[in-house]
């Protein structure tokens, strides 16, 4: 029997109930996929499953993950989008993503441009898929509305910065440090702001020429959404990434 390491998650809880461990190597079915790992996506939404806080922790035992990059190894019956030796991203798995090989429906695996990167290919599916969920299914943005963007410098907020800019959107983001701030501003941004000095919002009027953003991703509703709900233009929206992350790991999900 073949073998593979993975980290296992035998009982919910903090970062210590993760195992590195000894277990079987997943086979292939029909319309599957097997990948051999070179990076992998480590996500919030990872963290709230293992904690198991809002009773959809997967069940015991289980690998954590959905987003990784490498190589695909083998393929089953019915595969035919990709074959043994391509590069691709994983974006969900059968079997989880924290392991050196995963097990994945093929649907699940996209090819890797070859200008890109595994740890790149690793980031893609929930940071850019969240980022994208809420910013133009559920926010609705378009070419000359603004957005702020809370905690710019994450995952889903970079995510959010890029993709908005390049909808022709005007992009207002923050950051905490000075040098997520620079990142932000790297990544897009026409304005930064410093999420951490008091009264910060209050830079967003001028901005905005008085009028308020149309659109706010917010990274933590639960301490900000009333501020948010000051600086939301007429008919603007608030949408929170946690909200469109966990959806996104429920069964069922569009």
């Amino acid at each position: 029997m073949k073998t593979m390491k993975a980290i296992r998650v035998s009982e919910y809880g903090g970062p210590s109930v993760l195992k590195l461990e000894e277990v079987a190597a997943p086979q292939v079915g029909p319309g599957q996929v097997l990948v051999r790992n070179h990076a992998v996506g480590v996500n919030p939404v990872d963290t709230y499953l293992r904690a198991n806080t809002d009773n959809r922790g997967p069940k015991l035992p289980y690998t954590p993950g959905s987003d990784a990059a490498g190589v695909v190894e083998a393929v089953g019956p019915g595969v035919t989008t990709v074959k043994a030796g391509d590069r691709v991203y994983v974006g969900g798995s059968v079997s989880g993503a924290y392991a050196e090989l995963a097990l994945c429906e093929q649907a699940q695996v996209h090819p890797l441009p070859a200008n890109a990167s595994f740890a790149q290919g690793a980031a893609m599916n929930v940071p850019y898929a969240t980022a994208y969920h809420a910013l133009f299914h559920r926010g609705h943005g378009a070419e000359g509305e603004t957005v702020l963007v809370h905690g710019a410098s994450g995952g889903v907020g970079i995510a959010a910065v890029q993709l908005a800019r390049a909808r022709g959107l005007t992009v207002m983001g923050t950051a905490g440090t000075e040098r997520g701030r620079r990142l932000v501003l790297d990544q897009g941004a026409h304005h930064v702001l410093d999420h951490g000095a008091p009264g910060y919002l209050d830079e967003v009027s001028p901005l905005t020429g008085g009028r308020g953003v149309d659109i706010v991703l917010e990274m933590l509703a639960n301490v900000n959404l009333q501020k948010d709900l000051g600086i939301i233009a007429l008919r603007g929206v608030s949408w929170s990434s946690a909200a469109a992350a966990r959806s996104r790991s429920t069964p069922g999900w569009p």
